[in-house]
């Protein structure tokens, strides 16, 4: 007789605003924990030319920019843009390559996290800034990773009473995952 080890698909939780949902029409389920580190996401959009989502962690806040298009396959994409983003931030591999194999599935919610949402729509004013500011200075106005790390440098309040800013977060949740 064998031992089926089976292990259900591991699964990510995306909390996304209404305009965002709008737009993808996922079938919506309550929200559940994310089985990744970094914890549940919300997400919304930024109707830039071309249009750009915007994906922050709710347990570290850590922002990600990447191109909304294909809207549908968002989900899909969002790890591999989260790589980068994460290589970026000096994160080790092995963490990397963990939290993506963590996103195998996504279940779809509205937000629910008010201080998330609050933060969301603080990046998304300050993305407007460091857009302009990367079109004027580089001539280029699409350096979404750059404009990600620039927002992980931004104190937040809801972080004020530990690391401060999404990347020192970020850091110290690595940092202790890698202790255990």
């Amino acid at each position: 007789m064998t031992v089926s080890h089976y292990r259900p698909a591991e699964m990510f939780q995306l909390n996304c605003t209404k305009k965002l949902l709008d737009r993808i029409k996922p079938e919506i389920v309550a929200s559940e924990q994310s089985d990744t580190t970094l914890g549940n996401w919300y997400a919304t959009v930024l109707f830039w030319k071309p249009q750009v989502a915007l994906l922050v962690s709710e347990r570290t806040l850590l922002p990600v920019l990447m191109p909304l298009a294909p809207a549908a396959s968002l989900a899909r994409r969002f790890p591999a843009q989260l790589a980068l983003v994460l290589k970026e931030h000096g994160i080790s591999s092995e963490f990397i390559a963990q939290e993506v194999w963590r996103m195998d599935k996504v279940q779809y919610s509205k937000t629910a996290n008010r201080s998330v949402v609050g933060i969301l729509n603080e990046f998304v004013r300050q993305a407007e800034f460091w857009l302009a500011a990367y079109a004027y200075e580089k001539g280029d106005d699409d350096d979404l990773l750059a404009i990600s790390a620039k927002l992980a440098e931004t104190p937040c309040s809801p972080l004020y009473k530990g690391p401060v800013s999404p990347d020192k977060a970020l850091d110290e949740l690595v940092k202790a995952g890698s202790q255990i």
